[in-house]
């Protein structure tokens, strides 16, 4: 018996939180509408799931992919959490006819991958590091248990549990098993998922395996490709330290840098988070904190991305942080809102739904268009003009991936236990808790994030005692906070970012939060050599940006004043409805250079006043220059 030593909340499941807000309820009905249909045809059109029918033969293209099974099953993820909580018959009886064509492809004694039963069967598990096998069985292990969630059906369910469990058969320590682990980290947090789910702790288990043997010697991918060539050989060997590349250089409690493939990075830190709890493993938690001390402070974009690097899509060195070439892959700002979650339940630290907010209110969010169509895979933080959204991609990860976390966006809204309520973002409508065996309804009313008032009032059937806790953001310089018109004072209540109001609540009870959100300066630490004399401009948790469609063509020769201060103003038909920030500055001339390169004379420079739009609203419009940092002058 596992005793659950670290977990201290729960999150409050989606399917029991309302979002009715102005902001979100729109992009999860586009999501639901727009996207989720979207990306089916695409994995139609594009052979993704007729794949699973097993009718391929040598010569017909396209050829089956190693990693497509991800892209269905991510696809099947979001649309089994839009079906919980939006009942749609048609999308059901989808779903149910995707699944069928899945549950065909598993073989007799449980092996389900596409790749390796039609076109190369002789490598089954052959290529840990490159193939991709066990990243897609997480993804489908995921796929499976939303589905099960979400409609209490059992086809795709039995389908992926038999599937754990031949994996099992497979992989540990026991004589005849392999000593190996994926190259690409999933499958380490899918069997939490599904211990969690089943309550059989083979699953968790084989979990701690994956993530104990990682890197230990001698290493298992060195063994393999003495034996068998990688799926991307020529890219792995052009890694300096290819087992880095991976995490796999040295043992996960030992490490205490970011380094490699940032998707892979936070996939695995998020399992570590998980196992940490359920196992009460204290080691696994002071990794966690280590690396996440690394990534947040030293190697994360304002806009809560990740990776400065298209070289191996992720890290390079601490305070580099390049913005025109930035990768900031879509799907490793979706793992930083996965991994912070987690360390959320954990201890109700403020840092970690401050890093969540911030990923997820611009890093996220960027990756998608507001049609819901058209998808980034990078998200650099300035462009010339000629990086634009795409309809999809033939590594297709990152449309779904946003997809399946805007349809489940309200489990990372409250966590709770039996005695607290915790609030990590304001987001009109309401959460359904159980505390103590009552139930009880906290409703949000905010204008968030253009606005900071929040508004909350409660249902109970009788009065009863428990904490709330409310975040004080860190980007907050200034809040104010009432008890039914009382003032509360947050200094004397404040712990790691969280204010706790613990009283008998009835339902007369009313709370106000005030947080002050004007726009704001911020500066990079001097190390970032890249925004020396530079600014951004962040309101609340969102990130802005210019865009030449609202300024000049060439947005480098503008600057801010320093001194000077901003004008806000909520434009409804701008951008489904945003605050532009507008302020004054400077604008550099060279009309008078005559086309010299160099000159011991300064440009010339005459007033303009910026306009600013949301960095996850860019690329929406004309196409053109964009760029968060800007040059501040006196």
């Amino acid at each position: 018996m596992i005793t659950k030593q670290l977990i201290k909340y729960k999150p409050l499941s989606f399917t029991d939180v309302a979002i009715n807000d102005s902001f979100w309820a729109k992009k999860i009905e586009v999501n639901r509408k727009q996207t989720i249909p979207f990306q089916y045809q695409q994995c139609k059109t594009t052979g993704r799931i007729d794949a699973f029918r097993l009718d391929w033969k040598p010569g017909v293209e396209p050829v089956p992919h190693i990693f497509w099974e991800s892209d269905v099953a991510k696809w099947i993820e979001a649309a089994s959490y839009s079906l919980a909580t939006h009942p749609d018959k048609e999308l059901d009886a989808l779903l149910d006819e995707v699944i069928e064509i899945i549950a065909g492809a598993q073989q007799p004694d449980g092996y389900l991958n596409v790749y390796f039963t039609v076109v190369e069967p002789e490598k089954r598990w052959t290529d840990l590091r490159d193939a991709h096998e066990l990243y897609c069985a997480g993804h489908l292990i995921e796929a499976g248990i939303a589905h099960f969630k979400a409609t209490g059906k059992r086809t795709l369910f039995d389908v992926i549990c038999k599937y754990a469990d031949y994996i099992d058969t497979v992989f540990g320590l026991e004589e005849g098993k392999k000593r190996g682990y994926c190259g690409h980290q999933e499958i380490e947090l899918a069997l939490v998922k599904l211990y969690r789910v089943t309550d059989n702790e083979k699953y968790l288990r084989l979990s701690q395996y994956f993530i104990d043997e990682r890197g230990k010697q001698p290493h298992y991918f060195d063994l393999e490709k003495k034996i068998q060539p990688g799926f991307f050989d020529a890219f792995m060997n052009s890694h300096q330290d290819r087992n880095a590349y991976n995490q796999s250089h040295k043992p996960v409690r030992e490490q205490d840098k970011v380094v490699g493939h940032a998707v892979r990075a936070l996939y695995m830190y998020s399992a570590m988070a998980d196992l940490a709890g359920e196992l009460g493993d204290e080691s696994l938690l002071q990794a966690s904190e280590r690396l996440w001390d690394n990534l947040h402070n030293k190697n994360m974009y304002i806009t809560g991305g990740i990776g400065s690097t298209r070289a191996n899509e992720g890290f390079t060195f601490d305070y580099d942080l390049p913005n025109e070439t930035a990768y900031g892959e879509t799907c490793a700002a979706v793992a930083v809102v996965f991994w912070n979650h987690r360390l959320l339940q954990l201890d109700c630290d403020g840092k970690y739904a401050d890093a969540l907010e911030r990923a997820l209110y611009n890093g996220v969010i960027s990756g998608i268009s507001l049609d819901g169509k058209k998808f980034f895979y990078e998200n650099p933080l300035a462009s010339l003009g000629n990086v634009h959204r795409r309809d999809w991609f033939g590594c297709a990860c990152c449309p779904p991936n946003v997809a399946r976390l805007l349809a489940s966006l309200g489990e990372y809204i409250y966590s709770q236990n039996e005695h607290e309520i915790a609030t990590h973002l304001y987001v009109e409508g309401s959460g359904k808790f159980n505390i103590q065996g009552q139930e009880v309804i906290l409703h949000q009313k905010t204008n968030y994030p253009w606005d900071g008032e929040i508004n909350f009032t409660f249902e109970l059937q009788t009065p009863q005692k428990f904490g709330l806790k409310l975040r004080i953001p860190e980007w907050c310089q200034d809040a104010l906070l009432e008890v039914n018109g009382e003032n509360v004072e947050i200094p004397d209540k404040l712990v790691k970012g969280y204010v706790t109001i613990e009283k008998e609540w009835s339902s007369d009870d009313t709370v106000k939060l005030i947080l002050a959100m004007p726009a704001q300066r911020f500066y990079s630490n001097p190390k970032v050599r890249q925004n020396i004399n530079h600014i951004a401009i962040q309101k609340g948790p969102v990130v802005y940006c210019l865009e030449s469609t609202d300024n000049i063509e060439s947005l480098q020769k503008i600057s801010v004043c320093r001194d000077s201060g901003f004008v806000e103003e909520f434009v409804p038909e701008l951008l489904d409805g945003v605050v532009k920030i507008s302020g004054k500055g400077k604008v550099m001339e060279d009309n008078d250079w005559d086309s010299k390169l160099y000159r011991p004379v300064k440009p010339n420079v005459s007033p303009f006043t910026f306009t600013a739009v949301p960095y996850y609203a860019w690329d929406n419009r004309e196409p053109g220059q964009m760029r968060v940092w800007i040059q501040e002058i006196g």
